[in-house]
């Protein structure tokens, strides 16, 4: 049930960023005494390329900044593909900010103001923050925004915003 559920979520995530849902396993027919109910596909979270990495490239760790502040995303060894494209050497990034990895990685990342979803295959973006001390770290999603295995994820970024 809880595989299932994830599945449900991972569909929301995508619908959430604006991109299309994969076509939705058929559901299960019903069970009988003779036969069980198969059970539901598991998610997979995918290998990640050997060497890939993700980076930030604007702005730099410990950079005051005023805003709109510009973040530029870095990709080396992977590409980027949209949400909802299935492919193994690609995936779309994610912007934490002001939050560690999830707990998770075998779900979705979540879609908040903490974590920030590109599934449009963005390279970069413009934020506005409060004044004060941020951090920031991209983390790589693939299709379903699960993270690869083991996560593709930047270093953290802190920033001071006047």
């Amino acid at each position: 049930m809880l595989k299932r559920s994830a599945t449900i979520l991972a569909f929301a995530m995508l619908a959430a960023c604006g991109q299309p849902e994969p076509t939705a396993p058929a559901a299960p027919a019903p069970a009988t005494a003779a036969a069980p109910a198969p059970a539901p596909a598991a998610l997979v979270r995918k290998a990640a390329p050997a060497g890939a990495m993700a980076y930030i490239i604007e702005p730099t760790d410990g950079a005051t900044v005023t805003n709109p502040v510009r973040v530029v995303f870095g990709l080396k060894g992977i590409g980027v593909a949209p949400a909802g494209v299935d492919r193994n050497d690609a995936g779309h990034h994610h912007l934490l900010v002001d939050a560690g990895l999830p707990a998770d990685l075998g779900v979705p990342i979540p879609n908040d103001e903490q974590h920030r979803h590109f599934g449009g295959g963005q390279t970069e973006t413009t934020l506005t923050l409060t004044p004060g001390r941020h951090t920031l770290q991209l983390l790589l999603g693939d299709h379903l925004h699960i993270p690869f295995d083991p996560p593709i994820a930047s270093t953290v970024v802190t920033i001071e915003v006047q």
